[in-house]
């Protein structure tokens, strides 16, 4: 396996985890947003749950399109 191995996934199975880490950040960016707006300045549950969600998501992304 070279630099850029994907550890052998298909085409499908890599759009499929780009659009899954991609639904993830978003979520996570959306929470965040609603989160400053209301003045929290800290981590709360629900921002580390899907902060948690969003990293999970991220190992199955090629490196090279995060």
């Amino acid at each position: 396996m070279g630099l850029f191995s994907n550890k052998g996934q298909s085409k499908d199975d890599k759009e499929a985890a780009v659009a899954k880490y991609k639904g993830a950040l978003k979520k996570l960016h959306d929470n965040q947003a609603r989160e400053e707006k209301a003045g929290i300045r800290h981590e709360t549950a629900e921002y580390q749950r899907l902060n948690r969600a969003a990293n999970d998501a991220a190992k199955d992304v090629p490196w090279i399109r995060q």
